[in-house]
């Protein structure tokens, strides 16, 4: 049979379950239980943990965005080929290139196509034609199809800038010379 003793002033007397919680009395006077090991984190360690965060998120939010931006260039990149190939289609029946209603695409904004699609709109993508009234034809036929980045979701601070494509194949873009754009 265990006796239990009345504790006296600031001292922890009270012994239950062989030891492992003591009644302890606090400062202000009130008895509390104390298994005897400090819980909780201190100020300094929960600051320490915030700022580490705040330097992986510092770090890590940048190189994310930069990789979504490098995933939306492939988007317009195969928007500008597909165009290309709509028009080669079109050439080869009737000797000549089109805008892009005439192609087929649907939801034109101010004559140019959002892409990668309507609702995401990271790039505007339009098509150049020598002079559309002239009906140009053979040999002189030409078409620019041109990718246009919109401040939407920051694409416009995409280091490749715009991408343009031409009824020769010839691939550029004029934010950067680097060629990881094409």
């Amino acid at each position: 049979m265990s006796t239990c003793h009345t504790p006296q002033s600031g001292t922890a007397a009270l012994q239950v379950a062989k030891g492992a919680l003591r009644l302890r009395q606090s400062p202000s006077g009130k008895r509390r239980l104390f298994s005897g090991k400090p819980g909780g984190f201190t100020l300094i360690e929960a600051l320490i943990v915030v700022a580490i965060m705040a330097i992986l998120a510092a770090i890590a939010l940048p190189t994310y965005q930069s990789y979504v931006r490098r995933s939306r260039r492939t988007a317009a990149k195969t928007t500008l080929l597909d165009v290309a190939r709509r028009e080669e289609a079109y050439y080869s029946t009737n000797n000549s290139y089109t805008t892009l209603d005439k192609l087929g695409y649907s939801g034109l904004v101010g004559g140019s196509i959002p892409a990668p699609s309507s609702n995401q709109d990271y790039y505007n993508v339009t098509i150049t034609l020598p002079d559309p009234n002239s009906q140009v034809t053979g040999a002189n036929a030409s078409f620019l199809v041109t990718a246009t980045p919109q401040a939407l979701g920051g694409q416009n601070q995409d280091t490749c800038g715009t991408y343009t494509l031409t009824d020769l194949g010839i691939q550029g873009n004029t934010g950067n010379t680097d060629t990881n754009c094409w």
